[in-house]
């Protein structure tokens, strides 16, 4: 399978994520994504052998990805201070693959009905979900 994170601004999320679902992912494709290089780069502190930077680079990655993992605002143009463009949010919401979006409730998008969660419980739960997608994958 192909998983995708894609971060932007600090990439504090796609670090956390990158990190905790590495030791799962040994036989899949993990691609790191940034929207700006601060992000992809901090993406590659934390083990992501594959990354990329930008529009085209997210566009590319999730058109055959299995699984996409970020922040909710990766599926609404200008969010993440602008730097999700309309086109990287289309691609994001025409792909295909099962999206995990991790409700970060900043920059005017608020999540009814989701609990107050702290960044490290909701990539928790993230990962969580991860090791469910690929356990049903196996069989």
């Amino acid at each position: 399978m192909k998983i995708v994170v894609i971060d932007g601004q600090g990439g504090r999320l796609g670090r956390q994520m990158i990190e905790g679902i590495k030791p799962y992912i040994e036989n899949h494709e993990l691609v790191a994504v940034g929207t700006n290089a601060l992000a992809t780069s901090a993406m590659l502190k934390a083990g992501a052998v594959l990354a990329a930077t930008g529009e085209n680079a997210v566009c590319v990655n999730v058109a055959d990805a299995d699984i996409i993992i970020g922040p909710i605002g990766i599926v609404t143009a200008n969010s993440l201070l602008g730097e999700v463009t309309p086109r990287m949010a289309l691609a994001v919401g025409r792909s295909s693959a099962h999206k995990l979006l991790i409700p970060i409730n900043r920059c005017n998008h608020e999540v009814i009905g989701v609990g107050d969660y702290s960044m490290s419980e909701l990539v928790n739960l993230a990962m969580i979900r991860v090791k469910q997608l690929l356990s049903a994958a196996k069989c």
